[in-house]
């Protein structure tokens, strides 16, 4: 196993909303950013566990701002935080503004299974973060796995060791 990091996996697409990406508004479709998102967080988990991988969930998205016409949009993803098979992809969508700025717009949280070519789920790298950012993002990616477990009815809500945590 390698010693890999969260920007091991940065990958970061930049494209212009075009007027057929539009809604009647003149604002980007919300399924198409989720498409770019999906893109862009599919080839992250590709590139920390070096194997195919199949989205399996999108845990989290927020549509903070519209994202009009003409405007420059770039999703940056990385793995927060890997597990046995399974990986969980942080999202930040920023769009410049007109000085060429930088904003955040929305964020998302997916989680992918990196499998083989028979499609089995396959064992990948632990992750190790860096920067605080990194490092937060890490620590809750695991009370979020939790938490989608206990509410799918995988896992025991008493065996949800850093959600209760967090109540006690």
């Amino acid at each position: 196993m390698n010693n890999k990091t969260p920007k091991d996996s940065l990958t970061t697409l930049t494209d212009s909303v075009l007027p057929g990406e539009t809604n009647a508004l003149n604002n980007l479709f919300g399924g198409e950013l989720l498409a770019r998102m999906d893109r862009a967080a599919s080839i992250s988990a590709k590139r920390h566990s070096e194997e195919i991988v199949v989205t399996s969930s999108v845990n989290h998205v927020s549509f903070s701002k519209a994202i009009p016409i003409g405007t420059t949009v770039t999703i940056e993803a990385k793995v927060s935080r890997a597990f046995n098979t399974s990986m969980e992809v942080f999202i930040d969508v920023w769009v410049d503004d007109e000085k060429g700025k930088k904003i955040k717009a929305n964020e998302a949280i997916y989680t992918f299974v990196a499998v083989d070519k028979n499609g089995r789920p396959t064992q990948i790298d632990k992750i190790f973060p860096e920067t605080i950012q990194e490092k937060k993002r890490y620590d809750a990616a695991l009370r979020r796995k939790q938490l989608s477990l206990v509410l799918a009815g995988k896992m025991e809500a008493d065996d949800a060791t850093e959600l209760k945590a967090l109540f006690s």
